[in-house]
């Protein structure tokens, strides 16, 4: 299957009512799982929302097809490290590639030196487990708040580039 076509963004204070209809619909089957409907992005208010846009350290990516709001994604930006969040596809939009387009948009955003990648999502979402191994993602442990479990996922970065001793050498003809 293509990947539906996107352009990807920051989202702006201005959208955030946009944000947090998107979201809302896309955790609804993440809700069904659990069954409970008071998971985190089920609950957040648009203040809280807009005040977590505005948050240093973090960036919150949109995916857009044409005018509409289809996807996005939280990235926390700590030393070395990034943690990745509330990745949501608009649910009649869902296995089109979409959030592994934002997946990997958020790369951009990362400020030099970052090592890691962190994920975390409900230990009995299987296939949103699955999309972040398939993407280099693997499982370091599960950690149980509230009645939730959580599994943990961690991508170390550079694992796909070739090492330096590796490059083909190149020879240069005049």
């Amino acid at each position: 299957m293509t990947a539906l076509d996107v352009t990807i963004a920051r989202v702006t204070d201005d959208e955030a009512g946009e944000l947090l209809t998107l979201r809302r619909a896309a955790f609804v089957s993440e809700a069904q799982v659990y069954g409970d409907p008071n998971i985190p992005p089920l609950t957040q208010t648009l203040a809280e929302l807009r005040e977590d846009l505005a948050a240093d350290g973090v960036v919150t990516l949109g995916a857009r097809a044409g005018h509409r709001l289809v996807g996005s994604i939280r990235v926390s930006l700590e030393g070395q490290r990034a943690t990745l969040g509330r990745l949501a596809v608009a649910p009649d939009l869902q296995g089109q590639g979409i959030g592994t387009q934002l997946l990997f948009a958020v790369l951009p955003y990362l400020p030099e030196g970052t090592q890691e990648i962190w994920v975390f999502t409900g230990q009995d979402s299987a296939h949103n487990i699955a999309l972040y191994e398939k993407h280099g993602y693997e499982h370091q442990y599960d950690r149980t708040a509230g009645d939730l479990t959580y599994a943990y996922l961690r991508k170390i970065l550079g694992d796909d580039e070739p090492e330096d001793d590796a490059a083909p050498d190149v020879v240069e003809h005049a």
